[in-house]
């Protein structure tokens, strides 16, 4: 294990290494564990000095998985202005020059012509000007690789406030019937609305007039490296425990129930039958109550949320043969997988705990939609907190449930 893990550079070398160090950091993990386990067994009590060695490998590891995820983002990033002449329309490029005018000096006459001239309502008084198209299809593929439940869910973008889609508490109808012979009516179905309004998220990064002045630095990487990371921390604490009140609700906030007594309208849980723990005797079995508790349309797309402390625990997990069920990624890129199912690492996933639901496993395509309101707005404000300038950058998004039988909790409680 080398010790620069923490060093991100862009070169696919250095992409190649942390990736080895995580490997590296896994075996080493196996090896101690192992050690730990076999002298439980022959003297009935662990080691200290052992215990700590897998508590710092472990440190290691997840230190080492977020600086390959980083490393991993950076190398994928391309410039925003790299194809601007290839890819872009006239206009386009008319909007980005009027837009870097804007930030750079405050000149808002080009930008306010282009805007009326494409019968956007955005004006400088009433919420800034539109970023240019490019820039805010790099920030939300950037927020997409940054934001966990992002990259898992359906994401649909809107014009409007909100999102409105229909769901049937009871299934559609359906049956056979011979070709001349009468339907039945769908008077038993029940079907409501679900609503997905878009919250305004906002960012407020500053900047010295030295840096705007500065013509080589890329105004627009600039504001899309400054909002990005906190964009995606925020939509990604909703997407999760958002309570739906001027922010998505997230999934943890939604009624649940027992999937014994499972309804359409709640999402579903398997207890450990513990509090705040998992079952002392064979705590994989568990795991496999979970995974099919999900229905098999839905375990083909599957993946398992957890924070990182949950997934500390079931790294040491292993079936009947020996072999660990949790796996290191087998290529850059690549999720961890558990049970052969990958695992997304979500910080705002609850922590294990007396009746916490700190495990989601399910198809979250499915199960859990996104709404992002088209056009990214920037308020240019030297006034406020001089000699810097602040750019309000708001952008709307929101999200909810929109399949009640796609995903289940695990619930580490007695019932």
């Amino acid at each position: 294990m080398t010790s620069n893990t923490h060093e991100i550079k862009s070169s696919g070398y250095d992409l190649a290494q942390e990736f080895d160090n995580f490997r590296q950091g896994f075996e080493a993990y196996k090896e101690t564990n192992d050690a730990e386990v076999n002298r439980i067994k022959k003297k009935g009590s662990a080691d200290v000095l052992i215990t700590e060695k897998l508590a710092r490998i472990d440190d290691f590891m997840d230190e080492a998985k977020s600086s390959l995820d980083r490393a991993t983002l950076r190398n994928r990033r391309p410039a925003l202005g790299a194809s601007d002449t290839d890819n872009t329309t006239y206009e386009q490029r008319e909007h980005k020059k009027a837009f870097n005018a804007y930030m750079r000096a405050g000149e808002t006459a080009n930008l306010k012509r282009l805007e009326e001239k494409a019968l956007s309502v955005g004006s400088g008084p009433d919420g800034g000007y539109l970023v240019p198209v490019p820039a805010e299809r790099e920030l939300v593929r950037r927020m997409s690789q940054a934001s966990p439940i992002r990259a898992l869910a359906t994401v649909r973008e809107i014009s409007g406030a909100s999102l409105k889609k229909a769901y049937s508490f009871a299934g559609p109808q359906a049956g056979w019937v011979a070709e001349t012979a009468a339907r039945t009516s769908g008077t038993t179905q029940q079907i409501a609305d679900l609503t997905f309004p878009a919250a305004e998220l906002f960012a407020m990064p500053a900047a010295t007039q030295t840096l705007l002045d500065d013509g080589i630095v890329d105004i627009e990487a600039w504001i899309m490296d400054e909002v990005a990371v906190v964009f995606a921390e925020q939509e990604g604490a909703a997407f999760v425990n958002g309570d739906g009140v001027n922010k998505p609700k997230g999934f943890q906030a939604y009624t649940k129930i027992a999937q014994a007594s499972w309804t359409p309208d709640k999402l579903g849980y398997v207890a450990t039958g513990v509090a705040g723990a998992f079952p002392a005797s064979n705590p994989s079995d568990i795991l496999i109550d979970h995974i099919y508790s999900l229905k098999a349309g839905y375990r083909q797309n599957a993946n398992f949320v957890m924070n990182r402390k949950t997934q500390s625990q079931i790294r040491k997990f292993k079936a009947s043969t020996g072999e660990y069920l949790w796996l290191p990624p087998v290529s850059i890129g690549a999720p961890a997988t558990l049970m052969g199912f990958p695992v997304t690492e979500a910080e705002d996933m609850p922590d294990i705990a007396t009746d916490s639901t700190a495990l989601a496993f399910g198809d979250f395509m499915r199960g859990y939609m996104i709404v992002d309101r088209v056009g990214v707005r920037i308020l240019r404000d030297p006034y406020s907190n001089k000699p810097y300038v602040m750019f309000y950058t708001t952008k709307r998004v929101g999200g909810g449930v929109q399949d009640f039988d796609a995903i289940k909790f695990l619930k580490f409680g007695v019932s």
